[in-house]
């Protein structure tokens, strides 16, 4: 147990030395640590979900989801330990603001991949229905790419159209020589019974009409049977450029879809949009209840006790500022000092040195002078 509240001190970003100084705050730190690390704990689960739908495996996804988890949990317990409880009441909130608008970004954050897990089955539906849109729709589109089948198909039609045409005729020759024969009066017919010579021309019309159907159908069908074939070539490239489309369509359920697909629903669905909404504001209060617990929680005994650790921190930056500058101020007075009287001798040395040699310039001249006179 001691090893678990350590943990969660450190969690909190409290400084241990000072805390257990002021063990009435030990509860409180607890539970803001205890707050941060779950915090961290849903990021790195939410994480590894999402990163599960890019990239299909699962070490990635773990990999990268506990790496995420790691830097969430590391913000929080910075954004928690750098705030400081002040006398002033808007002081704080003053400097609080910018971390809570930080805070409730990482929230929706972290909230949005357990979204898309807990709303997994409606989203599968929805990209069920996306898909079977896709399929339809590549169909389309790859059936005014091959004009050609149609094409085809029309001159199949028309061929036996042809056909039906001379069965129709072979039809009617029939029943105009079946009328013949049982002496039934038609416009075309004599009214007769028997084989007569009209039945016998009836008979002949019939035959050559049977013959001219025969042969109509074999050439119609060799004609069809090569269309068909010239059919299933272009459906087969049509299947083969399905097939590449089929992947990415099958493929079709990543992270962006998956989002789109919650949107929809919600937008379709009012009580999945309040669903979605409060699970926003739920992982919201969550990521900003430790700092909500720092801004309402009174000023304790240890925030006392790391003001005056801090206080007199700059105390002691002042005192070894002051003693430094003091030191630098006497070491450029002396230098200042001793400088200026080693030049003022050397210019002293300097002007002797001057005057003694004009001088005795000046008496080599007069005795040359003398000499001359």
């Amino acid at each position: 147990m001691h090893q678990l509240t350590r943990f969660f001190w450190f969690c909190s970003g409290a400084n241990f030395a000072l805390l257990k100084r002021a063990p009435t705050e030990s509860n409180k730190y607890f539970g803001i640590g205890a707050t941060v690390f779950f915090t961290g704990v849903l990021a790195a689960l939410a994480a590894g979900y999402a990163l599960f739908t890019v990239f299909q495996s699962l070490v990635p996804a773990i990999f990268f989801g506990v790496l995420w988890g790691l830097m969430i949990f590391n913000l929080d317990r910075f954004i928690v330990s750098s705030m400081r409880k002040k006398e002033n009441a808007w002081a704080e909130w003053k400097l609080a603001i910018p971390r809570l608008v930080l805070a409730v970004l990482l929230a929706l954050v972290i909230s949005k991949p357990l979204e898309l897990k807990m709303f997994e089955r409606e989203i599968n539906r929805k990209l069920d229905e996306k898909k079977t849109e896709f399929i339809a729709q590549s169909k389309a589109n790859l059936a005014k790419g091959f004009p050609e089948i149609q094409e085809l198909e029309s001159k199949i039609d028309t061929l036996k159209s042809e056909v039906s045409q001379a069965e129709t005729f072979r039809d009617q020759v029939q029943r105009e020589y079946d009328a013949e024969r049982f002496g039934e009066k038609t416009s075309g017919t004599s009214g007769i019974v028997g084989l007569g010579t009209n039945a016998k021309k009836k008979e002949a019309q019939l035959d050559a009409a049977q013959l001219a159907l025969d042969e109509l159908r074999k050439r119609n069908q060799v004609r069809v049977d090569t269309l068909e074939a010239q059919i299933r070539q272009f459906i087969a490239f049509r299947q083969a450029e399905f097939e590449k489309q089929q992947p990415g369509i099958e493929g079709f359920d990543g992270l962006a879809a998956r989002m789109d697909a919650l949107s929809v629903l919600t937008t379709e669905s009012s009580a999945m949009a309040m669903a979605n909404i409060f699970i926003m504001l739920l992982f919201i209060a969550i990521e900003t209840a430790p700092i909500f617990v720092k801004l309402i929680s009174a000023r304790g005994p240890y925030d006392e006790l790391l003001e005056l650790h801090e206080e007199k921190v700059k105390l002691f930056k002042g005192e070894k500022w002051t003693k430094a500058k003091g030191e630098s101020e006497a070491r450029v007075n002396y230098f200042q000092d001793t400088h200026f009287y080693a030049t003022d001798l050397n210019k002293e040395k300097t002007n002797k040195k001057n005057k003694a040699q004009t001088e005795a310039e000046i008496a080599e001249i007069e005795e040359k002078w003398r000499r001359k006179v």
